[in-house]
């Protein structure tokens, strides 16, 4: 095993959970009369903290998004994933590998810790990340793509910057690991290679990943 330490991005990477919030948000958006289609969510945000939607649309409009945008949206977002979300596939697999070899893991995202823990609770992997595995953009001044919250994560699990790979499917989450001073592996079920040409490895298979790693 190469690195000491493997930090998994969530949303698109542990949970299939990108297509079913993207077309809600660009729904909210459109709602609201900032006309956003499904993939010019993706493009916008995939992998972004929340304040990142409100500073786009506030930079691109001069407007700001309502008080309780965040509220609505999420409340809109947990009940599609209590219907709906399910694993990506194989992470159930990888992460029982990772725990059965003695590998240490954990999650960095860029969502809110209730979001992780409404989509690992859904889809059973609550079972692999208990509290000290789990670390959100809420604990850290700013999300990706600053290198804040895998530095904070990495600080948190006891293992240097470089010693640590991140598993990412976001442009942004590449760029936070690579600024962050980490190797990154850029997974591309959703995402088109080209746009995650800052990782180190790129896999189009969760299932492929134990065997990259060493």
């Amino acid at each position: 095993m190469r690195y000491d330490l493997v930090i998994f991005d969530n949303d698109g990477v542990l949970v299939d959970s990108e297509p079913i919030s993207n077309k809600l948000l660009a729904g909210c958006l459109t709602e609201l009369g900032y006309p956003t289609s499904y993939e010019e969510s993706l493009r916008d945000y995939m992998g972004a903290a929340m304040h990142r939607v409100h500073d786009l649309v506030e930079e691109r409009t001069g407007q700001r998004l309502p008080d309780d945008f965040d509220d609505v949206f999420h409340a809109r977002v947990f009940a599609a994933f209590e219907r709906e979300l399910k694993p990506v596939a194989g992470a159930v697999d990888v992460v029982e590998r990772l725990a059965a070899d003695g590998v240490p893991y954990c999650v960095a995202s860029s969502g809110s810790h209730e979001r992780i823990r409404v989509g690992h609770r859904t889809t059973g992997l609550d079972r692999w990340f208990d509290e000290g595995r789990v670390f959100s953009s809420q604990d850290v001044g700013r999300g990706k793509p600053a290198p804040d919250l895998f530095l904070y994560a990495a600080e948190r699990m006891g293992v240097v910057p470089e010693r640590c790979v991140v598993v990412e499917d976001s442009p942004l989450g590449v760029q936070a690991a690579v600024a962050a001073g980490m190797d990154v592996y850029g997974f591309t079920a959703m995402t088109p290679a080209e746009r995650l040409s800052g990782a180190n490895q790129l896999f189009g298979d969760l299932r492929e990943l134990p065997d990259l790693l060493v």
